[in-house]
């Protein structure tokens, strides 16, 4: 009885089964109420039926391909993750690409050494994302307005350093640079250890796994990512609690355009070529994936893992999509009906999802 009054005093003491037993109530809960779980569940069971249907699909080789297609976007979406939870968007990041690229290879083809051209590339990125940061945060513009204005910009900078041309020769670090894009791991034998049926995975993937590891680190366990949240949950009660709100919001800007040099370096690496067009479309890619992946666009929700699904959701659809004949020109159709699905099922009325909402109207209790 006593042992009994101890434990009602203090309400820190509980078994161990309770707790681990609501932990566990809760994380299925979560898991099962979380859209990028889905979207996992979607994309297995399209590459168990496409690879069954299309044996070409499940080869090695075409893995290693659409691993390497979407890690770019992949990489990008880290950073489009960290704006649209703040609430905001950004436009920029495929000219902010074509920038980057055109800047890089300019310090390549005047024989600079590779890390400087890279170093200036990312500066001229990083430069983009700062000055979208700027006018959002601080001024207090619409992050539409700003980063379309930015996307034009960029562009047109990019197109005016390289006089509308081609840079593709890069001086005595070319080889380097390549390496850069085009390394793989693990190696096959006979040049590796790997056996046969393992892919050979680009740096661009595994680029785009450390990031994704970094970022789901820093949403759970640091001030900065609960920042984030807060922002993008309630951006004036984060003030009042004493979030330096601005400060965050120009660093997730700057974070975006990080991002977006970064995957335009690797595949400046990966042509062995700078082009001004580079990146183009893009951004529409990058917040597809994001918000198929979990990202609400009124802001306070999205995570790495959504960003990584999505992005590798969308290159399983387009890939399929091709070795089924289907004409290329649909795939902007499917990309679009998937955004608005995923926007549709992320959407909250009255604390419920949307889609429960709906069918409460149209089947009430009574009839189901």
């Amino acid at each position: 009885m006593q042992h009994d009054l101890v434990k009602a005093a203090d309400p820190g003491h509980a078994a161990i089964s309770d707790v681990a037993e609501n932990k566990e109530q809760t994380f299925a809960a979560r898991v099962f109420a979380s859209q990028p779980f889905w979207v996992t569940i979607a994309l297995i069971a399209l590459v168990v039926i496409m690879a069954i249907n299309e044996p070409s699909f499940g080869t090695v080789e075409n893995a290693a391909n659409v691993t390497r297609n979407f890690a770019p976007i992949g990489i990008m979406a880290m950073g489009m993750t960290v704006v649209i939870i703040t609430g905001g968007i950004d436009l920029s990041v495929g000219s902010v690409m074509g920038l980057v690229a055109i800047v890089a290879g300019l310090f390549l083809t005047w024989h600079y050494p590779w890390y400087l051209a890279f170093a200036m590339g990312m500066i001229a990125g990083i430069a983009c994302g700062a000055v979208n940061g700027f006018f959002v945060a601080y001024v207090g513009m619409p992050s539409f307005v700003v980063t379309l204005g930015m996307l034009s910009i960029a562009r047109s900078l990019a197109v005016v350093f390289s006089a509308n041309q081609m840079l593709y020769q890069f001086g005595p670090d070319a080889p380097i640079v390549r390496a850069i894009g085009q390394a793989k791991w693990p190696l096959r034998a006979p040049a590796g250890w790997a056996p046969q049926w393992m892919p050979e995975l680009s740096s661009h993937f595994w680029v785009m796994v450390g990031l994704a590891l970094i970022v789901g680190y820093v949403f759970n366990s640091k001030a900065w990512g609960r920042h984030l949240f807060a922002i993008g949950g309630n951006e004036q009660a984060a003030r009042l609690t004493g979030v330096p709100v601005d400060w965050i919001k120009f660093q997730a800007y700057v974070f975006s355009a990080f991002t977006a040099s970064l995957a335009s370096l690797l595949l400046l690496g990966y042509n062995g070529s700078a082009i001004n067009a580079m990146g183009q479309g893009y951004e529409l890619r990058v917040i597809a994936a994001t918000v198929i992946g979990g990202a609400n666009l009124m802001g306070g929700a999205g995570t790495a893992f959504g960003a990584f699904i999505g992005s590798a959701f969308l290159e399983v659809i387009r890939n399929a999509l091709l070795m089924a004949g289907i004409d290329s020109n649909w795939q902007g159709a499917f990309v679009g009906a998937f955004i608005i699905l995923a926007v549709l099922l992320g959407m909250q009325t009255g604390g419920k999802a949307i889609v429960a909402a709906i069918l409460e109207r149209l089947l009430p209790k009574k009839h189901r």
